[in-house]
Formats: structure tokens, sequence, C-alpha cells
């Protein structure tokens, strides 16, 4: 799955808290540059005046919540 979702500095902290409690992966991503979104140094070096891009396989109800509401306006 593919979601585009806006994400700010304050918010990173908890969206790697989240997305380590998945026991699958998921990476994040903008243009060529490719994360792990469970580490916190790799989703905070991002830039976040663009919309991100957080592909994953896998579901837990909890990061699926936290990813709608960070959902980009199409």
């Amino acid at each position: 799955m593919v979601k585009t979702i806006h994400l700010t500095p304050d918010k990173v902290q908890h969206f790697v808290h989240v997305a380590s409690r998945c026991d699958f992966d998921i990476d994040i991503s903008y243009n060529r540059y490719i994360v792990d979104a469970k580490s916190f140094l790799g989703v905070f070096g991002l830039d976040f005046r663009r919309p991100l891009k957080v592909s994953y396989n896998g579901y837990d109800s909890d990061f699926e919540e936290l990813l709608q509401s960070l959902a980009a306006a199409s």
C-alpha cells in the first residue's frame, strides 16, 4: 500500500513510535529518497515541506488511524 501524508517535525516522534510497533516494513519517501519509517533520524531528515509517500505491506489499526490523521489532501 502507498499513502501520501504531510508530516511536521513535532509529529515525527509519535509517527516513528507507532510505526515501530508494526511487525512489517514501512518506508517513507519523496523523490528518490527512501528511509525506514521506524528510524527517527531517517524520518527527521526528510523535507517536511513536501508530501511524503508511505509504503508498506501489512495492517495495524493504530498505524492506519495515524496515516488517516496525516493524510495529504488530494
